[in-house]
């Protein structure tokens, strides 16, 4: 009966099809509009009522140390929170394993990652990463692309 429940969840959860390229940036472009103004009633627009937010320090760098869960919650954290901790971030919109998301900046050096998952316009996740041993990989990968 547990299995039963949890692939139930599963499913309900899983996203009903593929996310046109164009409408990832668009989501991207409107969300860095919100945050880049401050705007918080922009955010909760862009923002599925039951939006995720996850962020992994790896115990290493400061992060959520667990799930963020909906749209109010989540714009607070990002307009309030995350604003002044992320003075002097500079974020550089990129493909993050197929999704969309930004490359996080600072001083020169990444300082995270955060992948954003879309459906039907509106952002229902945000995977932030700035563990120091998953970003090791991102710095060698944007070496690369750069050759």
């Amino acid at each position: 009966q547990t299995a039963h429940r949890a692939r139930a969840h599963v499913a309900a959860r899983r996203s009903r099809g593929l996310v046109s390229q164009a409408d990832g940036r668009a989501a991207l472009r409107a969300f860095q509009r919100a945050i880049d103004s401050g705007d918080l009633q922009g955010l909760v627009d862009i923002l599925a009522p039951d939006v995720v937010y996850l962020g992994d320090g790896g115990g290493a760098r400061r992060a959520t140390l667990h799930p963020v869960v909906g749209s109010d919650k989540v714009a607070r954290l990002l307009t309030t929170g995350l604003v002044a901790f992320h003075t002097g971030v500079t974020a550089e919109p990129v493909q993050v394993n197929g999704w969309p998301g930004f490359l996080l900046r600072r001083e020169g050096g990444i300082d995270g990652v955060v992948a954003i998952r879309t459906e039907d316009g509106l952002i229902t996740g945000l995977y932030s990463v700035r563990n120091p041993a998953k970003l090791s990989r991102v710095e060698r990968e944007t070496a690369l692309s750069r050759l």
